[in-house]
């Protein structure tokens, strides 16, 4: 039950939210709904929890705020150059952590940007399918590889244990210092 009370506690603010007024009345009736809501339908509790560096997140967000406004010049380009005949594909990257909740933020930091985001995260088979606004060729395939890839190595910085950066660092050729090798 413990497990559950983040949501409940979500889920009673949801609806006191909806009705806009705060009363003991519409707070008791969040915590039934919340209850029966969390009864009905529950989510599986999930044992892992991220491990947060300010330092990195702080850069993970900066380099998003940047990544968003670039992003939105190169749509902008994009449709005024090519109108309805603008291209776009699906690029297959690898999926670089087992951990569902890293994965749901990469998929949420690709996404965020606009002209691209994740169609599919495949672990199974641990691909991670990205459609991209704008692709023409092979080059520009590899080049959403390689932005998709940087992306998950920040958000494992930011987030991951420092066993899944090594892990990815020796994946994408890095020395652990951040550098290439």
């Amino acid at each position: 039950m413990t497990a559950r009370l983040p949501q409940l506690i979500w889920l009673t603010a949801v609806w006191v939210l909806l009705w806009g007024t705060i009363s003991a009345k519409t707070l008791l009736g969040g915590i039934l709904v919340a209850a029966l809501v969390t009864a009905a339908f529950p989510l599986p509790v999930i044992g892992e929890r991220l491990r947060v560096r300010p330092i990195a997140l702080l850069w993970l967000v900066g380099y998003l705020t940047v990544d968003l406004v670039v992003s939105g010049v190169k749509i902008i380009w994009e449709t005024l150059r090519h109108g309805p005949r603008a291209t776009a594909g699906i690029v297959a990257v690898p999926l670089l952590t087992d951990s569902d909740w890293i994965a749901t933020a990469v998929s949420n930091a690709v996404s965020l940007a606009p002209g691209t985001f994740v169609l599919q995260l495949d672990h199974q088979r641990e691909v991670c399918y990205v459609y991209h606004l704008g692709m023409r060729g092979p080059a520009d395939a590899e080049r959403v590889r390689r932005q998709v890839l940087g992306m998950q190595r920040r958000v494992i910085a930011a987030l991951g244990t420092p066993g899944e950066l090594a892990a990815v660092d020796d994946q994408l050729g890095r020395e652990p210092g951040g550098g290439r090798r």
